[in-house]
């Protein structure tokens, strides 16, 4: 019996619209933490040389000060996304110094959460938003959780390829509907199937035992400092701290966007006993921007999100209500430190045909029990992925993690060789048989290539994270910046100092006034 991603495929091709499989757009987000020489975290400002952190758009920080992060613009090419993320890179390293771009997902050496700075961004209304913001998660959940850094991989298709399915579908609503529509079932079907991308691509099982000072935890230790599970794939995305009770209460499993949207309203608006007694505002000092379950949207944490690039001033999930779901951002991608930045065009077109087949699956609801098995099977993926013989959960039975990876894949398999054929070559096709053989052989997965690195060099995390991070770091300075590319890189550099200058001239009101309008919009 063919399935429905067969049968999509088959009306596709027969209509003469396989073609739009590969009308797809691509953009990378690549966190990294600026690091001393030594591997200690650097306590300097963001670097003037690569502009205002506030409104550069392709360099910038996240959490911390210390923490870059890279955006790429949208490419139609994975391959192209990752060259300018390269860019990104070496530009970066021109105004560094001696610092180095920390290559792992899991952080260097820490001597506690005061080593930490929270990112600054200057002194406009909205500087000050970003800053507080920031302030507020460091109240709520540690600054060390801050410190993890990760890739997330933006994916969106054509209006072309959703008026087709939408043919396929016999579906007489608006087309802004039936994309939010599809776009949730894509990520329903890519919750469902996750697990697989943590077990391919997971890197992080080791960290420092500095980050787990003072926590409770059943990691075991290795070469001194180092603390690892022996079957993990991506420690990055267990639970190491985060206090995720107010968020529990949101229930989301991404069924509807209408319900989507208001249980994400509704956490901005509801307050939350804990983080009142933290206090809003106190000695005139801002500890976060409300005492609510989310201070904003953005704070709900998901491995997977809808997005809609909004309008200035505009809430997300406002412009999500309004105009629909534009993108998804796939957020549990680990930075494989073997990797020059983290990521390759490998890993990108298996994401590719991931994601498709995730959309093109069947559209059903997730269910409170599912959610449960959902979570449970990332939970023994993230700690033991990699354990001979581990069983999942799949439809209420427990299965074979190997047989359930081999399923996904042979549907994964269908949509690589649609696209394949419309591209010309193998490429994608070689892709998955790249996954397969790591299923075949666990000891070809980045968690466990990274382990047997750190045993043969008898390094501690910290060090062998270093000295690979120093050598990707001469690799990416080898090789000429593109002039052309350098003068673009250069000029939104400019660009953003000015912008900046002009957004704080331009406040009108105090803060405090800023964020009660803000809050109350």
């Amino acid at each position: 019996m063919q399935s429905v991603l067969e049968l999509k495929l088959e009306k596709l091709k027969a209509a003469g619209q396989e073609n739009l499989l590969t009308d797809v757009l691509h953009g990378i987000e690549k966190e990294g933490l600026r690091v001393t020489p030594k591997g200690k975290l650097s306590q300097s400002d963001h670097p003037t040389g690569l502009g205002s952190a506030l409104t550069n758009g392709v360099i910038t920080t996240d959490y911390s000060e210390a923490l870059l992060e890279f955006i790429t613009p949208v490419y139609k090419s994975s391959h192209q996304a990752i060259n300018y993320l390269t860019d990104l890179h070496r530009f970066t390293y021109q105004h560094l110094g001696e610092e180095v771009i920390w290559n792992a997902s899991m952080p260097c050496y820490l001597k506690g959460a005061n080593d930490i700075r929270i990112g600054e961004y200057g002194t406009s209304n909205t500087g000050k938003m970003k800053h507080i913001y920031r302030v507020g998660l460091a109240s709520r959940y540690g600054k060390v959780m801050q410190s993890i850094a990760g890739i997330h991989y933006n994916f969106s298709l054509s209006d072309d390829l959703w008026q087709a399915l939408q043919t396929i579908d016999s579906d007489a609503g608006t087309l802004q509907a039936y994309r939010s529509d599809g776009y949730f079932s894509l990520i329903r079907n890519f919750r469902r199937q996750s697990w697989l991308l943590l077990y391919l691509f997971g890197a992080s099982p080791a960290l420092s035992d500095s980050f787990m000072e003072g926590k409770d935890h059943h990691l075991q230790t290795l070469n001194g400092h180092t603390l690892y599970l022996p079957y993990a794939t991506s420690l990055r995305m267990g639970d190491f701290g985060y206090s995720n009770k107010a968020q529990e209460s949101l229930d989301i499993c991404f069924n509807y966007l209408e319900s989507y949207a208001n249980s994400l309203k509704s956490a901005i608006k509801t307050p939350f006993a804990p983080y009142q007694d933290l206090g809003v505002k106190v000695a005139g000092e801002y500890q976060q921007l409300n005492a609510n379950i989310l201070q904003i949207e953005n704070e709900y944490y998901s491995d997977i999100r809808p997005k809609r690039v909004a309008a200035a001033g505009e809430k997300p999930v406002d412009a999500l209500i309004d105009r629909g779901v534009e993108y998804i951002e796939v957020r549990n991608t680990d930075i494989n430190p073997l990797l020059p930045v983290g990521i390759d065009n490998t890993q990108a077109q298996f994401m590719d045909a991931f994601l498709l087949a995730c959309l093109l699956q069947e559209n059903r609801e997730i269910d409170t029990q599912e959610c449960e098995y959902i979570s449970r099977n990332n939970s023994l993926v993230v700690t033991k992925g990699r354990e001979p013989g581990l069983e999942l959960i799949d439809n209420g039975a427990e299965v074979p993690l190997t047989q359930l990876a081999d399923n996904i894949l042979d549907q994964i398999e269908k949509v690589a060789k649609a696209i394949d054929q419309v591209k010309g070559g193998t490429s994608y096709l070689d892709s998955v048989k790249l996954q397969r053989e790591k299923v075949a052989d666990s000891d070809l997965t980045p968690s466990a290539i990274v382990l047997a690195s750190l045993r043969e060099s008898g390094l501690q995390f910290t060090d062998w994270a270093l000295h690979v991070s120093k050598q990707h770091r001469e690799d990416l300075l080898s090789e000429t910046l593109d002039a052309q590319v350098a003068a673009d890189l250069t000029a939104k550099v400019e660009q953003s100092i000015a912008q900046q200058q002009e957004i704080e001239a331009s406040d009108n009101v105090d803060f405090d006034t800023f964020l009660d309008e803000y809050m109350a919009s």
